[in-house]
């Protein structure tokens, strides 16, 4: 029986999500320390990014949200739509703007790549999984609505689809 079929036992520390974490944009191996992006000038030390001042002496790698951005393959797609969604778009995409400066400060790969309106709904493009699942949870937090979350086995995707 394979670890996917059998049941799940107490204490196990089974993966949520098989498949997730193959993330092509993922470090393989730690990064000369320091090393900024060239882009965006978020700083690699302390074997993370992080927003710090540049150092004299760092090195240059482009970070992961950079790349991601630069290559237009976007880990999450927030789709939002609805009767309300359309009344209220600019406060939506304030209330997203907002959260992706407060996220950013801390977490400076989880970014909102685009945000583009068309044919009644508003699609919004992320640099990570997680993050995009956390901006529909906002959504539903400050308008309520419903909110629907998938992730895809194969690859490091999240399809998050907010509606009201």
């Amino acid at each position: 029986m394979s670890d996917h079929t059998r049941p799940f036992k107490a204490g196990e520390h089974a993966e949520v999500f098989p498949g997730l974490g193959h993330d092509p944009y993922r470090l393989r191996g730690k990064l000369h320390e320091p090393s900024v992006c060239p882009s965006c000038g978020v700083v690699y030390t302390g074997g993370r990014w992080q927003w710090v001042p540049r150092p004299a002496d760092a090195h240059e790698a482009a970070c992961m949200a950079c790349r991601r951005t630069a290559d237009r393959l976007p880990a999450g797609y927030l789709t939002i739509d609805g009767e309300f969604a359309a009344q209220h778009q600019v406060e939506i995409v304030d209330l997203l703007r907002r959260d992706e400066a407060k996220t950013r400060a801390h977490h400076p790969m989880k970014r909102i790549m685009s945000i583009e309106a068309s044919d009644g709904a508003t699609v919004v493009e992320t640099t990570d999984v997680h993050y995009t699942r956390d901006l529909g949870e906002a959504l539903k937090s400050a308008f309520q609505g419903t909110l629907e979350v998938k992730y895809s086995l194969d690859q490091d995707l999240a399809r998050v689809h907010w509606r009201r």
